[in-house]
């Protein structure tokens, strides 16, 4: 298997200048028009050569993993896009760890993930669509034969096998009847035609984004024979057991985490490590204030690692790796001295524990002793969404292999695999990206104008990039704003690079990978003049630098990088457009009417809005609008639950009544998540890269020449 790099190509600026030397010389003597044949020529050669969006629909990437019992090989999910149906697609494949094989596991139009192997290593369960809803099925690896194992009514997930290899265990939604009244209507006569019944809202949690509003439910437990039969539900009562399942060795108890208080609605950051033996009887294992999740029990079922979070009511908290007796006793703190939150919990043996974080931009892997001893794995893991370059990635290991999901800065994620020496086992864009000539993405590090707090960045060159001239620049802001970016693929952000701008994100105070302190520097701060200042400063580095165009200044981010965006073009003018993208405007409103405020109410703020007034709006964009002179789109789903369409129209009919420049695109069908599908991540970019092109002079006049 080989791997190729690009090489860079002369510019268009360079290439005209070779051949007028030539032509001195009298070296190449061919007439006028056939040179300018053969330039456009080269030029459209040159523009095939940059990424495109419709690159976006063939791209690939691995987003799950799981190592076989006896170490030998990768089953992985490889997701792409499908352009007919505008979706995208999970199949699996495997792969040898020694990278000697290499084939399909279910492969077709429909969907396979959530893979695990049996503990034999004999079978693979596996969900897929393949007969419409979502269902649990089994493959025998030795014939290829596959079992339909569950036909639910509801979504099954967190499936896991029995150390005996007889049952699954799995979690699933279970409808409550609940009538708040008891309402009488009259029969309606035989063929007739009425309204809808009326819906009734009676919990706290009442909707959810990217489902809308939410019916009574509750998620259980329920296992089912691994060859197929009944599923039957051992949890019960109105609370969600959901998450991560871990059997005993002895297959006899399932544990798992929970929040089984009556007040579980306004206790976001609650939940204690319970189990629930195979006849229904539930037992409490913690009991301590805050959030005990993802229980994994030890291969000799003697110690349980799980992870904690303490329920201080601020934005961020570390979650630490916890270790304790399977009786519930003697509960030990691993990572103590690891200033980052750490998940994905795996038992090396019966000693040692893998786990995951994110370092400055980038997930590692590491294993720790129950001494509390830190021996990292694999670094570098990311690459698991197209988009944008968030630090998602993903692993699993067995004894000493650990396989994981792994990108570069031109590629998305491929499966890696480390024993004692990485290896490479896919490489599954080079058909897309091979011959790409993608933007160079540079690190910079930066103090912040307000106080020094220094601010770790990346900016992506565009592939024609010449160090002689300054280039338009986009500032791309991220979600979170508890979240990262890294130096890794991201097709929205190549997408306006190849389109000649140097496209510039940071890690501004409030992000992950950084340390608690770092991550809480925005505790109700957010947005305001400090985050505002981390990312300003980036931008005039790179003004210093001679890399961007002081006066071609743009403007860009999601969710709570929206809210920084709209923020941002209330305290200052030198953007020359700006796109904000499903943001929150008005704190006063988003948290009485989007699917987060039960959350953050008490953790993102000081009080209830009523009681706060004068906090909430400083933290608004709103209460800038008066100050917004640069042109804006806005663009939000229409079926968005995060930040509601009613938040991005309070800002378009703002601007409007202040006469600014404005559009509002808004995106149908669509939750807050507005690049989930391919042809909206490409309607996305390219609405952002029209909106921009309008206001940038230099192209604008481009465009009336090669009109004229």
């Amino acid at each position: 298997m080989s791997f190729t790099r690009n090489h860079r190509y002369p510019s268009v600026k360079k290439r005209f200048a070779i051949w007028a030397a030539l032509f001195s010389v009298g070296t190449l003597a061919m007439p006028a028009t056939a040179l300018a044949s053969n330039e456009r020529e080269s030029l459209t050669t040159d523009s095939e050569r940059y990424f495109k969006s419709e690159d976006i629909f063939n791209l690939e990437y691995v987003s799950e993993v799981q190592v076989s019992p006896n170490g030998k090989y990768v089953a992985y999910v490889r997701r792409s896009n499908d352009i007919m149906s505008d979706s995208s697609r999970a199949n699996v494949w495997l792969a040898s760890v020694d990278g000697k094989s290499h084939r399909p596991l279910l492969s077709s139009k429909k969907s396979y993930y959530s893979i695990r192997w049996s503990p034999d290593g004999s079978r693979l369960a596996y969900l897929s669509n393949e007969e419409g809803k979502p269902q649990l099925y089994v493959r025998w690896m030795d014939t290829g034969q596959t079992a339909l194992v569950t036909n639910v009514t509801s979504n099954p997930s967190n499936i896991t096998w029995s150390p005996d290899g007889k049952h699954i265990a799995f979690t699933m939604s279970v409808d409550a009847k609940e009538k708040p009244l008891d309402i009488k209507m009259p029969k309606k006569p035989d063929g007739a035609k009425w309204s809808p019944s009326f819906q009734y809202i009676t919990k706290a949690r009442y909707q959810a984004d990217g489902r809308g509003i939410l019916e009574p439910a509750y998620t259980h437990i329920f296992i089912v024979p691994a060859d197929g039969g009944t599923a039957r539900q051992l949890t019960s009562g109105n609370y969600h057991h959901n998450g991560r399942l871990s059997f005993s060795p002895d297959s006899d108890k399932i544990y798992f985490s929970a929040n089984r208080s009556d007040n579980w609605e306004y206790e976001p950051v609650e939940g204690d490590i319970f189990s629930v033996d195979m006849m229904g009887n539930i037992a409490q294992l913690t009991n301590d204030k805050g959030l005990e999740s993802s229980p994994v029990v030890s291969p000799d079922g003697k110690h349980i690692a799980y992870a904690r979070r303490d329920d201080e009511k601020v934005m961020y908290k570390n979650s630490y790796l916890y270790v304790m007796k399977s009786d519930g006793t003697d509960a030990q703190n691993l990572t103590k001295d690891i200033d980052n939150s750490v998940s994905n919990f795996h038992w090396k043996d019966n000693k040692h524990v893998y786990f995951q974080q994110s370092v400055r931009g980038l997930a590692q892997v590491d294993v720790v002793s129950l001494s509390g001893s830190v021996k990292a794995v694999a670094k570098g893991l990311g690459g698991t969404t197209l988009g944008r370059p968030y630090v998602f990635g993903t692993y699993h290991a067995v004894d000493d292999v650990a396989a994981y999901t792994k990108g570069r800065t031109d590629r998305p994620a491929d499966l890696y695999v480390t024993t004692r020496n990485e290896r490479q086992l896919t490489a599954l864009n080079e058909d897309v990206l091979g011959h790409k000539q993608l933007g160079e993405v540079k690190e910079i590090v930066y103090p912040s104008s307000i106080d020094g707090e220094k601010i770790q960045g990346w900016y992506i060159l565009p592939p024609n990039y010449d160090s002689s001239k300054t280039y338009p620049l986009i500032l791309e802001i991220h979600g979170g704003p508890n979240l990262a970016y890294g130096p890794v693929f991201t097709a929205e952000l190549q997408r306006m690079a190849a389109e000649g701008y140097v496209v510039f994100y940071d890690n501004h105070r409030g992000s992950t990978g950084y340390g608690e302190r770092f991550a809480l520097l925005l505790q109700g701060k957010y947005s305001s003049e400090y985050d505002f200042s981390d990312h300003m400063s980036g931008v005039d580095a790179l003004i210093e630098k001679g890399i961007a165009d002081p006066e071609r200044l743009f403007i860009t981010g999601g969710s709570a990088g929206g809210i920084a965006s709209a923020y941002a073009i209330g305290l200052t003018n030198r953007f020359k457009a700006a796109v904000v993208a499903k943001p929150v405007i008005n704190w006063l409103s988003k948290v009485l009417t989007a699917d987060s405020g039960l959350y953050q109410i008490p953790f993102q703020f000081p009080g209830k809005p009523w009681e706060n007034v004068e906090h909430y709006w400083k933290r608004s964009p709103l209460s800038l609008v008066g100050n917004v002179t640069t042109p804006t789109m806005l663009i939000t789903g229409v079926e968005d639950k995060r930040t509601p369409m009613s938040e991005t129209e309070q800002f378009y009919q703002a601007l409007k009544i202040q006469k600014v420049d404005s559009v509002l695109v808004k995106v149908p069908g669509s939750p807050h998540g507005i690049a989930s599908k391919p042809s909206r991540m490409i309607g996305k970019v390219e609405n952002i890269l029209a909106w921009f092109k309008k206001y940038d002079s230099v192209q604008s006049q481009s465009t009336q020449v090669e009109a004229q």
